[in-house]
């Protein structure tokens, strides 16, 4: 049965056409956008009863999220994010919780720094039913789950999950799905939402809903002044912790976001889930018609899916696809292993369309010569070229599709490189990035410190899509002496070969970061990572293991981090 959205629900959305990552973040609506405004200003006008006023809005946001649960307001506190939720619920649990390594790391990074609960880690693959049951011991007390899997888009079965937990404790992160995915959510004993992905209200909003069983068993060890018995009595004492879910708060949260969330829960309701949901996936089947038409694969989870679509294009990297896609004006979630799309309720056929034209001009033959040929045509002319521009100048051609060694003419040794060799850093970097406007008249340093002027044109297809560049680099001094050579982080690099390239990556990203290699922690090391993947560092072949060597850690452990960062 076909459900109907409400109009008035649908026209108070309008994201940039070409949006599809909303399993990253969702443009609030305008309602939202015009309550927060409004709140603040309320906020700017203080007055006697204006903390009181705005506090109100706590109450409505925990209404909504309470029907929206199948709940009531007493068993919902409002938090900033999932993280915080997670959190409490670690602090509060002793024994042992069975949870999933491919969880998003949110998940587990509580159990274990909690380090109140033993973790029995599952076993590759989604969390099932019947991974669980096999996970499950003497001394098992929760399980911690996420409804829809951040990656692949399946969804969790809760009601069988609850079947096979038994008494146990069910810890739900319902982020990826809550708002859009019709779920019997009132079986979760811990159901932590953040707002800021499909329920569209804006960073810091969320609420945690406890049961009956999670509010008996579990030890608000993460609750503050806000969560004691008569909060507003100050009389130098520490008070017992209230009643019901109130136990869980630890400050009071801003009411411009309580206000946010309210006003996204209520939209949702306006909608009706079932509905929103079904016009998902309406759109998650129209997309998947233009993946599999343009000769993709959807490697993301069928039967059970949520609101995600990961796919792959044959013969064409995630990294190619993603720029695509960027130059096409459209947004998706791109990892070093697939692309990911998002669709919400309100995508709007234009988009559909766009994305499809977008991946058409991956597979459409050029009408003009194959760029190689255009590359190759102008490789006489680099000579010719650097003798009209005089002494001191050096003309580089690149092409794009033999990146890292992707110099293919060169004349003049200004920086002492050969055919065969990679593009700067600086290059690098900007492919990486999508970002390939021209450079014109910029100064950077040549290898023995002297510095040079240089400019950058990027040479396009009939699609638009840049191919090559073209870099003519000039001594505006020839005769004179090198300069002191500037810090290393100033230079732009013109190495000889790959290698070299990759090892001044990997240095200035250590440098960067400011830690010694053997003395980091995962947020360094995952810094490190961060830095590299936007020096480009990736689209060089073997970089993984290379960076896996230098940082001490598995190669899987470096995919990891890059799906951390590009999730």
């Amino acid at each position: 049965m076909v459900m109907r959205i409400p109009s008035s629900y649908l026209v108070g959305f309008h994201e940039p056409e070409g949006y599809l990552d909303f399993g990253r973040f969702g443009p609030p609506s305008h309602a939202v956008v015009d309550t927060s405004t409004r709140l603040l200003e309320l906020s700017a006008a203080a007055g006697p009863s204006t903390v009181d006023d705005l506090m109100r809005q706590e109450l409505r946001a925990r209404a909504a999220a309470a029907r929206l649960c199948g709940g009531d307001t007493d068993h919902v506190v409002l938090l900033p994010n999932t993280s915080t939720g997670l959190f409490q619920a670690a602090l509060g649990i002793t024994g042992e919780v069975v949870v999933s390594r491919a969880e998003f790391p949110a998940n587990t990074y509580p159990w274990v720094r909690a380090g109140r609960a033993g973790v029995n880690w599952l076993p590759p693959g989604p969390v099932t039913p019947e991974a669980v049951r096999a996970a499950l011991t003497r001394g098992t007390t929760a399980v911690s789950v996420s409804a829809v899997d951040f990656r692949t888009g399946y969804r969790a079965d809760l009601a069988a999950l609850r079947e096979v937990v038994g008494d146990r404790l069910l810890v739900v992160d319902g982020i990826q799905g809550f708002g859009v995915v019709d779920e019997p959510w009132e079986v979760a004993d811990v159901l932590v939402v953040g707002g800021q992905k499909w329920l569209r209200a804006g960073w810091s909003t969320g609420f945690m809903a406890l049961s009956d069983r999670a509010l008996e068993r579990l030890d608000p060890v993460l609750s503050g002044w806000t969560g004691a018995l008569d909060a507003g009595l100050f009389d130098d004492d520490v008070h017992p912790v209230a009643e019901g879910a109130a136990a869980w708060s630890i400050t009071n949260l801003s009411p411009i976001a309580a206000g946010a969330l309210a006003t996204a829960l209520e939209l949702v309701e306006l909608g009706g889930v079932p509905a929103i949901g079904q016009r998902i996936a309406q759109r998650l089947d129209e997309l998947t018609e233009v993946v599999r038409s343009a000769g993709g694969e959807v490697v993301s989870a069928t039967d059970r899916r949520a609101g995600i679509l990961a796919f792959t294009l044959p013969e064409h990297p995630a990294s190619v696809v993603g720029a695509a896609l960027v130059e096409a004006g459209v947004t998706a979630t791109v990892r070093p292993e697939h692309v990911r799309l998002t669709p919400h309720a309100s995508t709007t056929d234009a988009t559909v369309a766009r994305f499809a034209e977008a991946l058409r001009g991956l597979r459409r033959p050029a009408p003009a010569p194959p760029a190689s040929d255009v590359l190759a045509a102008l490789v006489p002319t680099v000579n010719s070229l650097a003798d009209a521009l005089g002494p001191g100048t050096e003309v580089v051609l690149h092409d794009l599709a033999k990146l890292p060694n992707s110099i293919v003419a060169i004349a003049g040794d200004l920086t002492g490189r050969g055919v065969g060799g990679p593009m700067t850093d600086l290059l690098l970097g900007l492919v990486r990035r999508g970002t390939t406007q021209d450079l014109a008249g910029y100064e950077t340093y040549a290898p023995d410190g002297r510095v040079i002027r240089s400019s950058t044109v990027f040479l396009r297809d009939s699609r638009g899509v840049a191919v090559g560049c073209l870099c003519v680099n000039s001594d505006p001094r020839p005769d004179a002496q090198a300069a002191e050579r500037p810090p290393v982080s100033a230079v732009e690099a013109f190495p000889g070969d790959v290698d070299t390239l990759q090892r001044l990556l990997v240095e200035r990203a250590v440098d960067a970061v400011g830690v010694p290699v053997e003395l980091m922690k995962k947020s360094h090391k995952s810094q490190v990572v961060r830095v590299l993947d936007e020096a480009g560092l990736f689209l060089i072949r073997d970089s993984v293991d290379y960076l896996a060597g230098v940082l001490g850690v598995t190669r899987y452990t470096i995919y990891n981090y890059l799906n951390e960062i590009r999730s």
